[in-house]
């Protein structure tokens, strides 16, 4: 055991970060209970921020986007009140609409405006469609006020417009989806079978564009990485929810301090060294800039700050559905040692009343779907990659997944290149039956020096490179 009082030793904080606490349990699949009981999601409210204005002339608008028409307001979401920004191309009227889904929004009550970088406005409007964001009408991990918000919003976009006094415009004609992080996982979801059986608003999207996408599996690494954490840094016999209290503690004997007792991820101890390899393996297994990506403290930070939680995704379920009953951790003494913590019964069920409080990705969907991941994203791990290839297989609709792997080190961290390629690319696939390329997703490709290296645009500063040819 470590002493706890050699915490007060280390000047380090504990960073709250993105608080995604929780973890995902398979058991939960298949459970057609509705559940019953209240969770501390449902006392919340929100209110979406005084001014939803944006402008056309942000820097890099191409000329389209300057030129286009913008349009913000309020409605009525799932809930509480959500609000809603569009931009829509000169002789736009009726034609392809695509729904941004932004990613986690915190944990405060105000709902800022959505606008997407400008490289996603760029590609979309020059291509002749238009965009619509919902702010949703809750922050935290809300999946589901963020498919049913942004469901609301595709099907009455030009009335919303009309009503807040601008013109008519004809219905649209298409229905695309795309987002990154949360919006991801947004977007994926939107487009399984069991989202359109149960949506209480849905819409029948042509395509899916998922970029850094978060998913169930999200919860399952947030809980496994702080509990291996705990493990290695002597703390055989803690409770899990004492993980914040101890983290100083944790970080010193894992890694090295600089001088301010800042630990540098680059630099583990012997045990640090073990809990890297047990995270190579739970983030996606070997692969280019995962040591990189390990090294990053910011994204080092957002992990860790979410240990010590319920398994309730901060309320979002009304009990816990972290399981790692059958996980294995690659390494044999974790493996025998970590205590295993079993899921409750029915905490994510189908609901009658619409989608699941947390939605499920199971690689069941209809139509193309194009990913984007960046390989040392420690946050939202590229593992997730390998599971929705995997479940898209086993469905047997593999030939409408294109998963593209970026070789960069952070969360949604893609040069605009890459996001401008992506949306050509998903255009053509959805109207042109122009499949594109991607990226395999078997162990031995993702394990070459130069995986990734077809759709990575630019050379980022202390990667490694790509080889000649």
């Amino acid at each position: 055991m470590v002493d706890k009082r050699l915490a007060s030793v280390f000047g380090l904080a504990t960073v709250s970060a993105l608080a995604l606490t929780g973890c995902f349990s398979s058991s939960s699949d298949d459970d057609d209970t509705v559940e019953t009981a209240e969770r501390e999601h449902d006392e919340r409210s929100f209110s979406v921020e005084e001014s939803l204005s944006f402008e056309g002339d942000a820097e890099g608008a191409n000329e389209a986007v300057q030129s286009a028409m913008r349009y913000w307001g309020t409605y009525d979401g799932i809930q509480g009140e959500a609000g809603y920004t569009v931009e829509i191309p000169e002789g736009w009227d009726g034609d392809g609409l695509i729904m941004w889904t932004r990613g986690f929004g915190g944990e405060g009550e105000e709902l800022p405006g959505v606008v997407p970088r400008v490289a996603f406005r760029n590609a979309v409007i020059e291509a002749g469609y238009a965009w619509a964001a919902s702010t949703y009408s809750a922050n935290f991990y809300d999946v589901r006020a963020a498919i049913e918000d942004t469901n609301t919003l595709a099907i009455n976009v030009v009335d919303f417009i009309e009503a807040d006094g601008g013109p008519s415009y004809d219905e649209p004609a298409q229905f695309l989806i795309a987002g990154n992080s949360l919006g991801g996982h947004t977007a994926a979801a939107a487009v399984e079978r069991e989202t359109l059986e149960r949506a209480a608003t849905p819409v029948a999207y042509e395509g899916a564009l998922p970029l850094c996408q978060a998913e169930q599996n999200q919860f399952q690494w947030l809980g496994d990485y702080t509990r291996v954490a705990h493990l290695l840094a002597g703390f055989d016999d803690a409770e899990h929810q004492d993980f914040p209290e101890d983290l100083p503690m944790v970080l010193a004997a894992l890694f090295e301090l600089d001088g301010d007792n800042n630990p540098i991820f680059s630099e583990p101890t012997d045990q640090g060294e073990r809990l890297k390899q047990v995270a190579r393996e739970l983030t996606g297994g070997d692969r280019p800039i995962f040591e990189e990506g390990f090294a990053q403290s910011t994204w080092q930070f957002a992990v860790l700050g979410t240990g010590g939680g319920d398994g309730t995704v901060t309320g979002i379920l009304a009990r816990n559905i972290y399981d790692n009953t059958d996980r294995t951790y690659a390494d044999e003494v974790v493996d025998m040692e970590i205590t295993r913590v079993a899921a409750d019964d029915g905490v994510n069920p189908l609901r009658d009343d619409g989608v699941r409080w947390l939605p499920l990705i199971k690689g069941e969907f209809d139509v193309p779907v194009l990913t984007m991941h960046t390989l040392g994203d420690f946050f939202v791990p590229f593992e997730h990659q390998k599971l929705y290839r995997q479940r898209a297989e086993d469905n047997g609709n593999g030939d409408m997944l294109v998963q593209r792997a970026i070789r960069a080190p952070g969360h949604c961290d893609f040069a605009d290149p890459e996001i401008e390629t992506a949306v050509a690319d998903f255009l053509g696939w959805v109207n042109d039956d122009d499949e594109p390329a991607g990226d395999p997703m078997d162990e031995a490709s993702i394990a070459d020096d130069d995986y990734g290296c077809e759709f990575t645009a630019i050379e980022r500063p202390g990667l490694p490179q790509c080889s000649e040819g």
